[in-house]
């Protein structure tokens, strides 16, 4: 009966949108925006039937690609200038108040590509119903007050709030919402048109990829899924945690890798897990500024996410956040079972894409210092709420990364060695990496500094310990749930942790940050600036400090050192120098070649009274820091959501000693290279590049 009345409401929307096709009741200025936006939604419209009679599945590779770009057109870079996507376009043909809230309205309509190829037709009434709501305003004697229009929107969000966000938290938790999971494994994969099933935006690139793992050998894909699972699975045995009590696992993975993904379904199920494929959000009500979480493809057009990714701004107020809060606790109580029964994610990331450089626009919509609060307040009530249903402590995760063809002309050879370096000796590594652990636990703290051009002259200082024969203070990093393997590392002590942190060049998310540069005090960001935005040979180091703020530190202004590791992967480093890609490199990788540090939460956030074991058998006891610790006063002093780790290359870096009580010190690293005794085999890809 439900279903009956959301198909009335959508086919009585649909019939008024098509009429507006053709009326030319609002001001001449204004027409060209709502038949742009009501085009869109007729193409929609015509993706649902098609869903619905079937044809969808059946398109041909060419029919899938025409489709393809037919929908996401209009945010592509050569059209992106004169689309009312862009806010900067449509403030300067709309008016600023107008321009910012209708560019808002067709970004969040666009979702209606997702909705149709899911069948969702209730996500796609709210859009509809929107839109109608705003056209009928302009339908006035007088033009609509701009607040009449934002009411609308916020209504729109605020009374729709229990649909979308439910949705979101049963599509995190619930294996039955198949819709990814049956292209992945019904398909024929050779077949390169299921790429256009899954609605997402598909470029070259994702028809090369899938391509390229079509033509590596079976025993290839099972060894890329073998170390990617097991690695999941290890992950729990590390950590003590009792994976027989679990039923799912959530695979986050780049549109192209669906045969390894495949594989690596058949190895979680064979382990008694479910597989659950949870999109990357699509509404602005679910997604992070910072970046995102799920199965996604490449973006059309990143200028345009980084355009609209602030756009919650239209609604975001204290009524709102608390009614989002209730909302998240409803849904979670409503799929507590699904919540109880999940284990973590397992993510596959990829690298290889050029750097992207951001222009920031003031068309764009843009958190106030109060809506930031309130944002940031939310994501510590709603953690606390997640942990309530999904505790930390209990669940764990894997991650691994692998190139794309936009990499190069040697992407075969790169994605090769990249296969090597995710696959290295497991017992060599945990052996050398406790020689460092002995000498560091003996350590107050460490000392590293960097090399020509590099700043980098940090103190960071370490937990004691109270029993040297059952305690350590770094862990001993391995192939488990951070996959490749090749590093140690503690949560600092804050007091006494002072300096400056910079690198040369470092990929964070989409974004290429350059002469990266931090200060710390007593453990905390006091700085931070890049050299991204220079105009007439000036930098402009207030926009560099927004984009740290905004893509490194997730919105707040300073936030602890939660990190400190020592990578130790060489091999990796020697590939990126072999092929030219340093620059090029996730963090993933990249932490693992050289001191790595991550600002925000420590690695044991939410599971710090878990205890953690090295394979010595002793015991991790750094697991918090001072401000973690105040979770057993006041949990939303303890967290932020968010820990961004920043590694100093090999090259970049002159020294790394522990420092002892009485003064002395044992060099690590000795201009870029190791020094203890016994690591002599973490030089050799070093010599041999």
């Amino acid at each position: 009966m439900e279903q009956d009345l959301i198909r009335e409401r959508y086919d009585l929307s649909m019939a008024r949108i098509q009429e507006i096709l053709t009326e030319e009741t609002v001001p001449e200025n204004y027409r060209d925006y709502f038949r742009k936006v009501t085009e869109f939604i007729i193409q929609c419209g015509e993706v649902l039937k098609a869903k619905e009679d079937g044809s969808l599945d059946q398109m041909t590779l060419e029919e899938g690609r025409t489709l393809n770009h037919k929908l996401y057109a209009d945010v592509l870079p050569e059209n992106y200038e004169t689309s009312y996507t862009n806010p900067a376009y449509a403030v300067k043909t709309l008016g600023e108040e107008y321009g910012k809230l209708l560019s808002y309205l067709y970004a969040e309509i666009r979702g209606d590509i997702i909705y149709a190829f899911e069948g969702r037709v209730l996500d796609l009434v709210i859009g509809n119903e929107a839109l109608i709501e705003i056209y009928n305003l302009f339908e006035g004697e007088t033009l609509p007050a701009a607040k009449e229009i934002k009411d609308v929107l916020y209504w729109s969000a605020s009374d729709y709030c229990d649909v979308t966000l439910t949705y979101r938290v049963q599509e995190g938790v619930d294996p039955k919402l198949d819709f990814a999971k049956k292209i992945i494994m019904e398909s024929d994969l050779s077949d390169l048109s299921y790429l256009y099933r899954f609605g997402a935006y598909i470029s070259p690139e994702e028809e090369k990829t899938a391509a390229f793992l079509n033509s590596l050998p079976e025993e290839e894909i099972r060894k890329m899924a073998d170390t990617y699972t097991d690695g999941y699975i290890r992950g729990f045995e590390v950590m003590g945690r009792d994976l027989s009590k679990k039923k799912t696992v959530s695979v986050r993975y780049p549109i192209g890798f669906e045969r390894m993904v495949r594989q690596a379904v058949k190895n979680f199920e064979s382990a008694g897990l479910s597989v659950i494929f949870c999109r990357s959000a699509v509404g602005s009500i679910n997604r992070n500024p910072a970046g995102h979480g799920g199965y996604a493809s490449s973006s059309p057009n990143r200028q345009y996410d980084y355009d609209h990714r602030y756009d919650s701004a239209v609604y975001m107020d204290k009524a709102f956040r608390d009614r989002k809060i209730g909302v998240l606790k409803t849904a979670y109580e409503q799929y507590k079972e699904d919540a109880a029964a999940y284990a973590g994610p397992a993510v596959i990331e990829t690298f290889g894409e050029p750097g992207f450089e951001p222009v920031n626009k003031p068309e764009a919509w843009a958190f106030t210092e109060k809506q930031q609060n309130l944002y940031l307040e939310y994501r510590n009530l709603s953690m606390t709420v997640v942990n309530e249903y999904i505790p930390g402590d209990e669940t764990s995760f894997t991650i691994i990364a692998f190139p794309v063809p936009a990499i190069g002309e040697l992407f075969p050879e790169i994605f090769k060695e990249t296969i090597r370096i995710n696959t290295l000796d497991y017992e060599l590594y945990r052996d050398m990496q406790q020689k460092i652990i002995d000498v560091l636990d003996t350590a107050e703290y460490v000392e590293i500094t960097g090399k020509g051009e590099n700043q980098t002259n940090m103190q960071v200082q370490l937990a004691a310990i109270s029993n040297p024969e059952k305690q350590t203070k770094f862990e001993n990093c391995v192939a488990d749930v951070n996959i490749p393997l090749g590093e140690v590392f503690t949560s600092p002590k804050l007091a006494g942790t002072n300096g400056i942190l910079n690198v040369g060049t470092v990929y964070i998310g989409d974004i290429q940050y350059r002469n990266l540069r931090m200060e710390f005090k007593d453990g905390r960001v006091v700085s931070a600036v890049c050299d991204n935005f220079v105009e007439n040979g000036v930098i402009d180091q207030e926009a560099g400090h927004r984009l740290i703020v905004q893509g490194i530190m997730n919105g707040h202004e300073t936030l602890p050192l939660g990190e400190f590791a020592i990578g130790t992967n060489t091999t990796a480093y020697a590939m990126a120098e072999k092929f030219g890609i340093l620059d090029r490199l996730p963090i993933l990788i990249v932490e693992k070649m050289g001191p790595h540090f991550a600002v925000g939460d420590t690695c044991y956030s939410w599971s710090e009274d878990s205890p953690m074991y090295n394979p010595d058998g002793k015991e991790m006891i750094a697991r918090d820091n001072e401000v973690s610790i105040l979770r057993k006063e006041d949990v939303s002093k303890a967290y932020f959501g968010v820990h961004t780790d920043i590694t100093i290359p090999y090259k970049e870096l002159e020294r790394i000693s522990a420092v002892h009580t009485d003064g002395t010190k044992t060099d690590i690293i000795l201009d870029g290279r190791f020094v203890l005794a016994g690591l002599d085999e973490l030089n050799r890809p070093l010599d041999e590049k």
